[in-house]
């Protein structure tokens, strides 16, 4: 469903929300992408899972259309993709708390825990190494954490982009909350560039048929 004429994003996302919530839909033919991170705090390592969403929106041509939503304490986009739908999020909640805007959201849209996409940094993984887990356990990430706890289930797929994590114990905090390097800035574009792409094969691939296959 695209916007008409020459409606506001606002008031369009407004409306698209109502006839979301109201009117039927096929089964899986709808998707909610969240990337979690750490609103006001934009290039940071703990935001990536943002930036991923960024680019996705440039992809999908809904750049210029994020809306803030009260409802979610979000921003929103919507956006087309083949015969299904996206509903992009980005929480205006802090991380701990992203499940909160994640959850609502989801109720809005009636959308289950499997349809929705998390999008998040993983400090296990080296910068630039990019995993697809469907479901499990939080692994320890708060935002991830979060996301369980409010929507009660641990199914949602996620795209863990790697971070990488520093030697010593006591410099964790602060390498998340950090900004990435000049060197590691120069590796984003092709990353997120990367993330984009196999998120949205995935969520092709899940567009037509009802598996959850990888």
């Amino acid at each position: 469903m695209r916007p008409r004429g020459f409606l506001g994003a606002g008031q369009w996302l407004s409306r698209a929300m109502s006839r979301c919530v109201l009117e039927p839909r096929p089964p899986g033919k709808r998707w909610m992408v969240a990337g979690l991170g750490n609103p006001g705090l934009p290039g940071t390592r703990h935001s990536v899972g943002m930036a991923v969403l960024g680019q996705l929106a440039r992809r999908l041509g809904v750049a210029e259309s994020w809306t803030r939503d009260r409802h979610c304490a979000a921003d929103l986009a919507l956006a087309p993709l083949g015969d299904a739908q996206l509903v992009l999020l980005r929480p205006r909640r802090l991380m701990n708390a992203n499940g909160r805007s994640v959850a609502r959201a989801a109720e809005l849209f009636g959308l289950t825990a499997e349809e929705v996409y998390l999008v998040h940094d993983e400090l296990d993984k080296p910068l630039g190494r990019l995993a697809l887990k469907l479901g499990g356990s939080a692994r320890g990430h708060n935002g991830v954490r979060s996301c369980i706890s409010c929507l009660n289930s641990n199914a949602m797929p996620r795209l863990r982009v790697g971070i990488g994590r520093p030697t010593h114990p006591e410099a964790v905090q602060a390498h998340v909350l950090g900004c990435f390097s000049p060197a590691e800035q120069e590796l984003l574009p092709l990353l997120l560039d990367r993330a984009t792409d196999l998120i949205l094969d995935h969520i092709r691939e899940r567009s037509q048929g009802p598996s959850l296959g990888p």
